[in-house]
């Protein structure tokens, strides 16, 4: 086998370079020779044979383009040559046949996590502080510098560069070049300050530009959010902080989060700024009751769970053109490992399910749940295409660059974090994980909307897949980066946990790769490793107001 390239599918009329093919090169493939014109990059694709203007072009099988000019054989695919195509979906009656990966290893293993009263379990024990409106932004930040240092939490604003060695070069009249040269990185200290609560993990304060303004449904959508974090199982309680006259009402949050639990039961402060006699007397109250619901969170310690008690979010971004035959493909092993055991996993970003629709609705356990995931589709795509900007210009200009050159391309890589099983349930935004199995989630495909959806529909983990490179995680739900190739895990190893590059090396399998981020998965989920996202406070939390984003 010729470790050079890749034919991922018999249907496929284009090849993936696994490394740099030089220009004059000759290569061999089931029974024919492709010269190679010019020079394909690693990550790029090229024709397997000559292909006619306006043929349609095929990889993993799918649908991903339409050429616009004829395209030789050998012939690097670029967007010059090539335009987003999709291929047409209808709801059919078809059952899918899901055949479970081998879970022996794995069937009886547990991970350690917080046992919640309504029977979830959560992989974290975190105190949420959340305004209701933006409004309240300012008194969060207060509230942050009031209890995170004193409780022994390291903040993720803690100083990481040295300002002052730039302050006494410009005292000294020091050049340009001392100025660049100067080493003002600060040295990684661990947190040596004794956690208060040593059962919370920590205390996420979560800030947003919505509550009021824009449209009613918006600051309904922010209740619904917001309620899901507050009940998702790695919370332990919360703080709100309400103004008093915004349009996210306390009630609409308190039916949200009884809608989620109807037996909710968690330590929860809510505090209206109106009704206040000061801001110095909201802050006060909002400190000493936040610390009475502590008290009661740090009462809660890690106890065995089975694997099917973990609800794990499927999310990708700055992908590559080895996204979608490594990293991938590895964690949709990971995906139908986790179904087969009885847990509930989540794929999310429709935009970036743009072709593959048909294969998604054939998967869908019930007609019910392929309607509504046709139907959500359907209108995203329309409301898109109504401002202008379809789901072909979902590629952001890193994708381009390295290999993806259509959201068909992009959707059929992405689509594998969601492995094989069958579809037990579809969801809306904010909408919760309520069954076992597969779960698909409407999000943009914007990392931080979706990875934000993905908590907020119940996520406990987030498996973030990579090619490029990103500074991205959750307040509440672990997220794992992981690497589609070496390079990037070697580059960027500060953020990265897990490297699949192996898999495009040839030195490790889809299903090898897969077992080993299970494992590591089991490990963060039970405390005993930590993601650098979580490491290096990547706290990123961005509502969806359902205008258009791709």
């Amino acid at each position: 086998m010729d470790n050079r390239f890749l034919h991922i599918h018999p249907k496929d009329n284009i090849l993936v370079a696994l490394q740099d093919i030089p220009e004059g090169t000759d290569i061999h493939h089931d029974n024919m020779t492709i010269p190679i014109p010019k020079k394909v990059k690693a990550k790029h694709k090229f024709a397997l044979s000559p292909i006619k203007k306006d043929a349609l072009v095929y990889m993993y099988g799918s649908i991903v383009g339409k050429a616009v000019v004829p395209i030789k054989k050998g012939e690097t695919i670029t967007t010059e040559n090539l335009v987003h195509a999709a291929a047409n979906y209808q709801v059919e009656d078809q059952q899918w046949n899901f055949t479970p990966p081998n879970i022996d290893a794995f069937k009886d293993r547990t991970f350690m996590g917080y046992h919640r009263k309504n029977g979830s379990v959560g992989t974290s024990n975190y105190w949420l502080v959340i305004p209701l409106v933006f409004c309240e932004n300012r008194n969060v930040e207060v509230l942050k510098t009031a209890l995170l240092k004193p409780l022994g939490y390291k903040s993720s604003s803690d100083d990481i560069i040295s300002t002052e060695t730039l302050i006494q070069h410009y005292r000294n009249r020091s050049s340009k070049e001392d100025f660049l040269q100067s080493n003002i990185i600060k040295p990684e200290i661990p947190n040596t300050d004794e956690q208060v609560f040593p059962n919370v993990d920590g205390i996420k304060f979560l800030t947003h530009d919505g509550g009021c303004g824009g449209i009613r449904q918006d600051s309904d959508t922010l209740c619904n959010l917001l309620a899901g974090y507050i009940t998702n199982p790695n919370v332990a309680g919360a703080t709100v902080l309400s103004l008093g006259c915004q349009n996210a009402q306390i009630p609409i949050l308190e039916d949200a989060i009884n809608k989620r639990d109807a037996q909710f039961s968690k330590p929860l402060v809510i505090l209206e700024q109106q009704q206040s006699k000061s801001e110095q007397h909201f802050i006060e109250d909002a400190v000493k009751q936040t610390f009475l619901g502590l008290i009661e969170a740090n009462k809660i310690k890690r106890a065995p769970a089975p694997l099917n008690k973990l609800t794990l979010g499927l999310e990708c971004g700055g992908s590559d053109g080895f996204s979608g035959i490594s990293a991938n493909p590895a964690l949709g092993h990971v995906s139908d490992m986790l179904v087969a055991l009885g847990a509930s996993t989540v794929l999310a970003e429709f935009p970036e399910l743009n072709g593959v629709e048909q294969e998604l609705l054939n998967r869908c356990e019930s007609k019910e749940n392929a309607k509504k995931f046709a139907g959500l589709m359907q209108t995203y795509a329309k409301r898109a295409e109504e401002v202008g900007s379809g789901f072909e210009n979902n590629p952001s200009p890193g994708n381009i660059k390295d290999g993806l050159i259509t959201d068909a391309m992009k959707s059929a890589g992405a689509a594998k974090k969601g492995g094989t099983s069958t579809i037990t349930d579809v969801l809306d935004y904010t909408e919760p994980v309520t069954k076992k199995g597969l779960n698909l989630l409407c999000t943009p495909g914007n990392d931080v909307e979706s990875t934000t959806g993905l908590a907020g529909s119940g996520c406990t983990i987030i498996c973030f897949t990579t090619g490029l490179g990103t500074p991205t995680g959750n307040p509440i739900a672990p997220t794992i980066k992981i690497a589609s190739n070496t390079q990037l895990s070697e580059r960027m190893a500060d953020i990265i946990d897990f490297n699949t590059g192996g898999i495009i090396e040839a030195t490790a399998t889809i299903e090898s790769k897969g077992e080993e981020l299970l494992e590591y998965i089991i490990a963060v989920a039970s405390g005993e490793k930590i993601p650098n996202a979580v490491r290096l406070g990547q706290d990123d939390f961005i509502p969806w107001k359902r205008g258009i984003s791709l």
